[in-house]
């Protein structure tokens, strides 16, 4: 299988990488090699490596300043992902997008299915709902993968911040316990994109995330309890309510996605923890 991915040095893009099947070619993009907002450079892009397949991990992701710069937010979610929906049609190529839980507003008390419907509480998860309704539409070969809270060996994620903090001498950190989500791992991810493309496609809209349900702060609990039992620095982590910390966005307090994508296997937090 020849695949474009776009987005290669997101965390995401990344642990694709580290698991590109032997058999497949990839030609892998960065924002540096690919402006996803010029449909032109994504024509030529497709014309000059021919994929099969497109994979895109690329987006704006500044949750909290997406707010003041609604604009470029928009330009690159939805935009760029016309864009890229609309050359996959024109070159009937398979286009798999990434999106996020935060199309949806947190007020559900069970996981999200698929078939929910989104309200999304932000600029960033306006813009990242519009991409999806822009894939759907212009490429009759997308699928659309949500998915939360995603943490791994690469860029900038909860795990390796709390990790640097604990490194750096904290002795005890607030961490919100009231909202409520799935951190999901890079590399699953990854593993569960590449099965994906193994099989026809099927369903368009798929929901994507590891199984255990927790608060930030349990999630935090529970990076510094191991970190503690292997002898590395750890933080005293006290539980405290997201009105404590002022921000430009209100996150949604209950994120839980049901998947409907399963793998064979799962790497584990303590896994990742290992690498660091």
């Amino acid at each position: 299988m020849r695949v474009l991915l776009i987005g290669a040095n997101s965390q995401l893009g990344r642990c694709i990488l580290d698991r590109v099947p032997a058999e497949w070619s990839v030609i892998s993009t960065t924002s540096k090699d690919l402006d996803i907002t010029d449909s032109i450079q994504i024509s030529h892009m497709i014309e000059r490596h021919k994929p099969e397949t497109i994979i895109n991990t690329a987006a704006y992701t500044a949750v909290d300043n997406a707010e003041s710069d609604e604009a470029q937010a928009f330009l690159v979610n939805a935009v760029g992902i016309k864009n890229i929906a609309l050359a996959c049609e024109a070159a009937h190529i398979r286009l798999v997008h990434i999106s996020t839980d935060y199309v949806f507003d947190g007020t559900a008390d069970q996981p999200y299915q698929t078939t929910d419907t989104p309200n999304p509480l932000s600029i960033y998860g306006r813009s990242k709902l519009a991409g999806e309704l822009l894939a759907l539409a212009h490429s009759s070969q997308s699928q659309i993968i949500r998915t939360s809270w995603l943490y791994s060996e690469y860029g900038h994620n909860f795990v390796k911040t709390m990790i640097r903090l604990a490194d750096e001498g904290r002795e005890a950190l607030n961490v919100v316990n009231d909202q409520i989500g799935s951190p999901t791992y890079a590399g699953n991810l990854a593993q569960a994109i590449i099965e994906l493309l193994h099989q026809p496609i099927s369903d368009r809209l798929l929901h994507y995330s590891d199984s255990d349900i927790m608060s930030w702060y349990e999630f935090a609990r529970d990076i510094f309890a191991y970190r503690e039992r292997q002898g590395l620095s750890y933080c005293e982590v006290k539980p405290v309510p997201s009105t404590e910390y002022t921000t430009p966005v209100k996150r949604p307090a209950y994120s839980v996605l049901q998947s409907s994508i399963n793998i064979k296997e799962k790497a584990s937090l303590y896994g990742v923890l290992d690498s660091l």
